[in-house]
């Protein structure tokens, strides 16, 4: 072989060789486009020439190409939709041969508008001429009407109607915000009264339901029959929620002199349909009535009412579970939710509905000795279902016009992603993530099974808008995490909820369970609770170990109109079981939080209104998704709480000197948001000056200490305030001295001492002049019987030795003031012979 031919096959070798790593660079770089159009079919190939009319022939053709492994999908499967209105007349599946892989994904993306619909358009109105059996006289000549939709065969039933986009309202006969209250709830009968409203006769009403404001919860009860009762009326219920409504007992229907009874609302007749913007569905004589707004023309208004209950599911097994499949730009809109109308609703907490619950004639389970009910739960179908399935991706898609929960990721997902979508006009939750219970399981136990893949691992939401949601079930949440482990809940801006923004957990338990590792940072939570207490802004339930609430925002609850109680609602909130927890530099208003039968080590650290601004103004959706900002709900007219902030004492008698030792005090108070600066000891005794806003968890969690006795002063009958009373501002930071003693037991001198201190800046102005020579920045007083809790404030590191003799300096009124208060005071039990008033050192 001579030279010439030897390098002229080497030539041509290097070259076949280039051209091959070209090739396949090139090949593995490529991936497969499918196109989808509204005007497409689905014998076309799926070109961009020739599109496919469907997502689900797509996903079909899709599924071809993966199980034949053609060369074409190497670098992934991109599913692409044309602009348009896409009436979905099933579920679109995902099944575990749809999956992708990391070099090679299933997108399912637009650049257009695309709206993948559950609903049906309501066409062929007409304005009703004449009258129509029971309509209110103010409807007549004002109503129009149309024959209902047929989708399946027969009528279709929903309980949602959208007119040019906007959620129109069911007929009900109070109107607005306003509601009645119940009169009672006979549990042993299982009937509610309520009174009369005139004009309306309730007992001829066929189909009518009773909407009922419990506590965190509501419940749709479907109305069996009515007895009028003089001005009364005894509404009895359809099973299975008559049942379930009347024996269980969290929550309960609320009966109060004090605060009132729980609130209602009747609705679905055409009786009360007497206001523009109301509709009704007459199923018997299979005609929908609607009383149009000044604005709408039912002649060219968009009308839509809800027919499939899920658009989207992705579907896997624990074994082979769905993966790498995404979808970008997407609208999912008017998925209905029918349990209501068939079932009832009765939620037990976040939307989950109870199957059967009722309370417990001995109370106790194996994992928690005091449980006094038991309940078992369903979970609320989702426009867009997700179980078993990984590195899933929705992004910067819109989830509006919904009837319950808009996405949901249940069992057995891991390494998915919610990022930058849109969650508006949704009846129940946004996102539900992980598992709640079991239907089979009862809700109390922990969940941690024997394979881990069940476990929601793993998963991120990010930079999501949510924001009118819960406008139906106002129980559902924001964001409602189950039992999950390492999900990042991130800079997601959440607003116009009717109950809590983020919840996190599930079990009240404080065993150790599935859940560890969790985190919430970043968020926006504002105007929030629009309609339920027992609320917070971030809620959690049962032990966590590893997990953290950071660097949130928490802002502007609504002053829910009918709360049964209007002072219990918090900016954070760690319930039941919560353990394990560290909660540190979120900022809030001011520091009302609540710890409810918490278990060990919760970290509460620099929480409250003087957290970094810089924390304020990070939290929310970061620069690039601020766009979805201008999708804003329109805040509610409602008023906004404000947190009246007061000082108060908490006492701890103990029968001997063994007080808890000052490192079980620190730890404690590390795990009730407390400073250790606030606790003080003398003796036998223990106090804690703190805050009013921490007294309803203060006074549970202060009795796992075994005091004797704990007594809590918030009678504060006297108040020098440096600012009020000396005219110049206080400063920055304090040091609090607290004293005690008794006043004599002569009550005519007792009201005499009082006396003297309610017109003492009066008729006494030397002593308030003391106060300010001697630096005092406060100096209250409160008491609990006949035992006062004194406390001087004094700038922070100055010795009150040094500062008291100022206040007599020239100023011999002080001592006159002084020898007059010495005969009524006396020491508190424990002190030596001539001793009044005894000190309270703080721990070290």
């Amino acid at each position: 072989m001579s030279w010439f031919v030897s390098s002229r096959k080497k030539k041509i070798k290097s070259f076949f060789s280039l051209l091959i790593v070209l090739s396949l660079l090139c090949f593995e770089a490529s991936a497969v486009d499918i196109y989808v159009s509204i005007n497409g079919a689905d014998t076309n190939i799926g070109t961009k020439e020739k599109p496919l009319a469907t997502l689900h022939s797509a996903v079909r053709k899709a599924r071809e190409l993966r199980r034949l492994n053609d060369v074409s999908i190497k670098g992934g499967i991109r599913i692409i939709i044309g602009k348009g209105f896409y009436q979905l007349h099933e579920p679109v599946v995902f099944r575990p041969e749809d999956s992708g892989t990391k070099d090679s994904p299933t997108e399912i993306i637009t650049n257009e508008k695309v709206v993948f619909s559950g609903g049906i358009k309501v066409k062929g109105w007409k304005k009703l001429n004449g009258t129509v059996a029971g309509l209110p006289k103010e409807a007549q000549g004002k109503v129009w009407l149309t024959d209902l939709p047929n989708f399946d065969g027969s009528d279709l039933q929903f309980r949602q109607l959208w007119v040019d986009g906007n959620k129109a309202i069911g007929a009900k006969n109070y109107n607005g915000e306003e509601m009645g209250r119940i009169l009672s709830w006979d549990t042993e009968k299982q009937t509610c009264t309520i009174p009369l409203q005139k004009n309306i006769n309730l007992a001829t009403i066929k189909g009518m339901e009773m909407l009922i404001h419990q506590w965190w919860a509501i419940a749709n009860l479907r109305v069996k029959s009515v007895k009028i009762i003089g001005n009364t009326a005894e509404l009895s219920f359809m099973q299975p929620e008559r049942r379930i409504q009347s024996e269980h007992p969290w929550p309960a229907p609320w009966i109060s002199d004090k605060t009132g009874n729980s609130a209602f609302y009747l609705s679905n007749a055409i009786q009360f349909l007497n206001e523009p913007g109301e509709w009704f569905e007459d199923l018997q004589n299979h005609k929908l009535y609607y009383w149009p707004k000044a604005s709408e023309n039912m002649l060219s208004a968009e009308v839509i009412a809800p027919a499939l209950e899920n658009l989207v599911k992705i579907e896997g097994t624990i074994d082979q579970p769905v993966s790498f499949v995404s979808f970008k730009g997407i609208s999912f809109e008017h998925a209905t939710w029918l349990r209501p109308s068939k079932q009832g609703h009765v939620p037990h907490q976040a939307g989950m509905y109870m199957l059967d619950a009722y309370k417990l004639e001995k109370a106790g389970t194996p994992d928690k000795p005091t449980l006094e009910n038991q309940a078992w739960v369903g979970r609320p179908a989702a426009a867009v279902e997700v179980s078993y399935a990984n590195h899933t991706t929705f992004q910067s898609c819109r989830f509006v016009h919904l009837a319950s929960t808009a996405l949901d990721y249940k069992k057995g997902t891991a390494d998915n992603q919610i990022k930058g979508n849109l969650f508006k006009d949704i009846g129940g939750s946004a996102i539900l993530i992980g598992t709640f219970s079991d239907e089979a399981t009862e809700v109390h136990l922990p969940y941690n099974p024997t394979d881990k893949r069940e476990i929601s691992t793993n998963n991120k939401i990010e930079n999501n808008l949510i924001t009118d949601v819960t406008n139906e079930d106002w129980g559902a949440v924001g964001i409602g995490a189950g039992y999950v482990r390492g999900i990042k809940i991130l800079h997601n801006e959440i607003s116009d909820v009717s109950y809590s923004g983020i919840s996190m957990g599930w079990g009240w338990t404080k065993t150790k369970n599935a859940m560890e590792n969790n985190t919430i940072s970043g968020n926006k939570i504002h105007h929030y609770g629009k309609h339920m207490y027992d609320v917070a802004g971030i809620y959690t339930l049962s032990a966590q170990p590893g997990s953290s609430i950071t660097d949130n925002v928490v802002d502007s609850i609504y002053k829910a109109p009918y709360s049964h109680l209007p002072d219990h609602w918090f900016y954070l909130y760690t319930d039941e079981g919560s353990s394990y927890i560290t909660i540190k530099n979120n900022w809030t208003p001011t520091e009302k939080y609540l710890q409810n039968a918490n278990g060990p080590d919760n970290l509460w650290e620099s929480n409250g209104p003087k957290v970094a601004d810089q924390i304020k103004q990070n939290a929310g959706l970061e620069k690039p998704f601020q766009y979805l900002l201008r999708e804003k709900a329109n805040y509610s007219k409602k008023e906004i709480n404000q947190a009246i902030e007061q000082s108060v004492v908490f006492e701890l008698i103990f029968k001997s000197d063994n007080l808890p030792s000052n490192n079980t005090l620190k730890t404690f108070a590390k795990e009730n948001n407390l400073l250790p600066s606030s606790i003080y000891k003398w003796n036998n005794r223990l106090v804690i000056y703190t805050s009013s806003l921490k007294v309803e968890s203060l006074k549970q969690t202060l009795k796992r200490h075994d005091a004797a006795e704990i007594k809590f002063y918030d009678n504060l009958f006297y108040d020098f305030n440096r600012e009020k009373n000396c005219g110049d501002k206080p400063t920055a930071e304090w040091d609090n001295i607290i004293l005690s003693a008794n006043l004599v037991k002569d009550e005519k001198m007792q009201k005499e001492y009082l006396v003297y201190h309610k017109t003492q800046f009066e008729k006494w102005p030397e002593i308030s002049k003391g106060f300010c020579n001697a630096e005092f920045q406060r100096l209250a007083i409160f008491k609990n019987d006949r035992q006062l809790m004194l406390i001087i404030s004094i700038p922070k590191g100055k010795k009150l030795d040094d500062l008291n003799p100022k206040t007599t300096e020239n100023n011999p009124k002080v001592d006159e003031w002084n020898a007059i208060m010495k005969k009524y005071q006396e020491g508190i039990e424990g002190t030596k012979p001539d001793e009044v008033w005894v000190f309270f050192k703080p721990i070290e």
